[in-house]
């Protein structure tokens, strides 16, 4: 996806304002699903540093060496940063050139030839000629590219890759740059990309004109085909998202907005742990070092009752 004109980095997340001139106010689609992060990610960012390491030319001669050891050591524990980073980047460019076919079809101004020079420049020319193929080959007819939806009613926005009729049936398209595996075939979609879908089909405004802040009615949300589209060098798939599990999936992104909601509200709430000195003792010969205990607590933490530790 390239950067929506109205999204912003926060420390909340990606969070979407209703004009440029306005502050930021709900979450964006992306930001809410990743509250179901997988923690699971340790090994393979263990491996990628492993990796890193192993492929390191200064290896041989960093043994035996502290200091170039180090120095090859904390390269390699930024390799997963690194690899996604480049992703990211990688994946904004064949967005970009994914919005550029679709403004060239409807008409519109666009930056065709200068966003396919830029894939080419970084060897990655492949993922347009790929997707000019399936492009074709399914007779996609764009109607909205990158358009910015927003949901009043759970409070989240988002910007679509594509509104189209593909067949003749009106579709919701999320474009996602995959590799490819060792058998040559792009790899497969997460499964998260049905909510982000749902959620755009859910939208209940589409913007106009950023500068002003102007929205009109979605206009796309009777019962359009939700399509994932795994673009890869070797190949570009399309998946539909099943209709059977649709509200399933709602519900669940709808439990994620309210546990955003409950996060934020949590951090803004004020210190989580307070510190708690020992009691007082039931004799009157307190301990110097209990009584020092005691006067360097915070005045306003809780104090536990004399009797706590009798019987």
């Amino acid at each position: 996806m390239t950067e929506p004109l109205l999204a912003r980095s926060t420390e909340r997340g990606r969070m979407y304002s209703r004009s440029v001139s306005e502050p930021p106010l709900v979450p964006s689609i992306t930001t809410v699903i990743s509250q179901a992060q997988n923690s699971s990610l340790d090994g393979w960012f263990g491996y990628m540093a492993a990796s890193a390491v192993a492929q390191d030319p200064r290896l041989a001669s960093s043994l035996g060496n502290a200091s170039e050891m180090r120095a090859v050591i904390k390269d390699a524990s930024k390799a997963a940063e690194r690899y996604r980073n480049d992703a990211a980047r990688r994946g904004t460019r064949v967005h970009y050139y994914c919005e550029q076919v679709a403004l060239r079809d409807l008409g519109r101004s666009h930056r065709l030839d200068e966003a396919r020079t830029d894939l080419a420049q970084q060897g990655e020319e492949a993922f347009a000629a790929r997707f000019d193929e399936w492009w074709d080959l399914y007779q996609v007819k764009p109607i909205a590219p990158e358009i910015t939806v927003w949901n009043a009613e759970l409070g989240y926005a988002g910007t679509l890759d594509l509104v189209a009729t593909i067949g003749g049936r009106l579709c919701i398209l999320d474009f996602k740059t995959r590799a490819t595996d060792r058998d040559g075939m792009v790899k497969p979609l997460d499964e998260k990309v049905v909510m982000q879908l749902v959620a755009g089909m859910k939208a209940q405004e589409s913007l106009v004109d950023p500068h002003a802040g102007t929205w009109e009615p979605w206009k796309y949300s009777d019962n359009p085909i939700l399509l994932g589209v795994a673009i890869g060098q070797t190949e570009v798939r399309a998946h539909r998202a099943n209709p059977e599990v649709l509200k399933e999936h709602w519900h669940k992104f709808c439990a994620l907005r309210r546990a955003w909601e409950a996060g934020g509200n949590a951090a803004d709430a004020g210190r989580p742990l307070l510190a708690v000195p020992p009691p007082p003792r039931a004799d009157d010969d307190e301990p110097a070092a209990s009584r020092a205990a005691s006067s360097a607590a915070p005045d306003d933490a809780p104090r536990l009752p004399a009797d706590a530790n009798r019987g």
